[in-house]
């Protein structure tokens, strides 16, 4: 049953004890937590004090009125921007650790009257692995919200007073609202995920707003054991990459999916971690090109000092983060173990506990995002000024139809025929490039990956049965069996 943390202000030291007694790091989780008490009490501070200042009428008329602003300017959003006819989009979760994939999200979406519908129907099933997202609804009402304020109106205040608008359909069963057991420690590959599928949906509305497929995750690091003197150690570490192109332009290069994210210093790691970093960079052409490119990915080089034990949960490594209205897939995500002994090892996108020794050096490299608008038609002067930053290679700018001279300018004859060529042969410009269907990716996979292509996922029987009970089950129990 819950426990009061706090009674009469007081602090219930015996219930905090238990807590963090069943956390590794019981020192750092205490500090997490006072922070979590210190902003909670401001914000209780700063409402009495608005509260006394105002009167409790005011105060309360004020919320009230907050949110029926808010739902007055989402109905208008959502009518605006959300079509009657469904649309439709899906995304994949590469694999599940166990050597299965891909794993489907698919999500419909259509305006009915005032309101906006999303339906998951044709979801995969859920993953006997610890894949699966419980996607609670009100979640997914928040991040879409968030999602359309910020792309078609950012002066819109953001609160849940549009939350009556919206009507999601997750079916029970599935990836993204399993039965217990399901695990679900992996679980941010499908969060991530539902904001491409999103932005694929409500960029079909309008593809002047769409933008690319971006750095869709959070990719977790783990490196643990025990130092020289004796003393546990473990990083937890969440990798950063590039976010998509869009319309109003290039994608930032090595940034969260989450905005509030920042990255831990360097010299942070290496003062309280056994390990030295040989890289922070970020890979250059890994960006899809576009009219606006997406941003590159970071290239982590994590050298270990002491022998411990290292785990992997990433993501996008089978599957590219796709390009919009002619925009090209970004590079797609690896990691390279490079043993003291010399040899090397292609890494598994999710892996745990794999033995590590001193001296080892494991190369994260992160994917890159999806670039938006064609190529062709980006300004040499911005290629230009990539090749120079580094940000794109002289090789790298041909995508683009740019022939680079050796001082690093741009060859403006050479260009412009490179550029008739690539037109003509392209043809009719994609709306989405996936840089192949899965079965294609499949297929190339071992040569481009050096990774074995993950085999046709495996759902248990109970599960199968339970979806086959559910009402529209036939046409997602035919794409799960395949």
């Amino acid at each position: 049953p819950p426990l009061k943390i706090f009674k009469n202000d007081e602090l219930q030291s015996d219930v905090l004890n238990l807590i963090l007694h069943n956390s590794r790091m019981p020192t750092w989780n205490r500090s997490d937590f006072n922070a979590l008490v210190a902003a909670m009490r401001t914000a209780e501070k700063r409402v009495i004090e608005m509260a006394e200042r105002f009167g409790d009428d005011e105060y309360y008329s004020a919320l009230d009125e907050l949110l029926a602003r808010n739902k007055r300017a989402m109905a208008k959003l959502i009518k605006d921007t959300v079509p009657a006819k469904k649309q439709h989009f899906e995304d994949y979760i590469c694999d599940d650790g166990l050597g299965m994939g891909p794993y489907r999200i698919k999500c419909s979406m259509w305006r009915d009257k005032d309101k906006v519908i999303f339906d998951f129907e044709g979801t995969d099933p859920q993953s006997i692995s610890s894949i699966n997202f419980y996607l609670n609804e009100e979640m997914f009402k928040m991040f879409c919200g968030v999602y359309m304020i910020m792309v078609f109106d950012p002066q819109i205040m953001f609160n849940d007073g549009f939350y009556d608008l919206m009507e999601v359909r997750i079916p029970e069963g599935t990836l993204l609202k399993p039965r217990e057991p399901a695990a679900l420690s992996c679980r941010t590959h499908a969060l991530g995920r539902i904001f491409d599928v999103l932005g694929g949906l409500l960029g079909q509305g309008d593809p002047d707003f769409l933008a690319g497929a971006g750095f869709s995750d959070s990719p977790h690091f783990m490196y643990s054991g025990y130092d020289e003197n004796g003393e546990w150690y473990q990083l937890y570490s969440i990798g950063f990459g590039g976010i998509p192109g869009k319309p109003s332009g290039d994608g930032p290069d090595g940034h969260s999916l989450w905005p509030s994210f920042t990255n831990v210093p360097n010299e942070f790691l290496e003062s309280y971690f056994p390990l030295r970093i040989e890289a922070y960079e970020t890979i250059t052409d890994s960006g899809g090109a576009g009219y606006n490119r997406g941003g590159n990915g970071l290239r982590m080089g994590y050298c270990f000092l002491e022998p411990g034990t290292i785990s992997i949960h990433d993501d996008r490594w089978l599957t590219y983060p796709w390009g919009v209205n002619g925009g090209l897939p970004g590079r797609r995500s690896e990691k390279i173990l490079k043993r003291v002994d010399g040899s090397e090892e292609m890494m598994p996108s999710k892996c745990d506990r794999i033995v590590v020794n001193a001296g080892d050096i494991l190369y994260f490299n992160t994917w890159g995002g999806g670039g938006c608008g064609d190529p062709l038609k980006r300004e040499t002067e911005r290629v230009e000024f990539d090749v120079r930053a580094g940000l794109v290679s002289a090789e790298g700018a041909k995508r683009y139809g740019v022939v680079m001279n050796a001082d690093l300018t741009v060859d403006e004859k050479k260009t412009k025929t490179l550029r008739a060529k690539m037109a003509k042969q392209r043809g009719k410009v994609k709306m989405f490039d996936r840089g192949g269907d899965i079965a294609e990716l499949k297929k190339r996979c071992k040569k481009e990956t050096g990774l074995d292509a993950p085999r046709q996922p495996e759902f248990q029987a109970w599960a199968l049965k339970f979806l086959e009970q559910q009402p529209k089950a036939k046409g997602r129990i035919k794409m799960a069996r395949g």
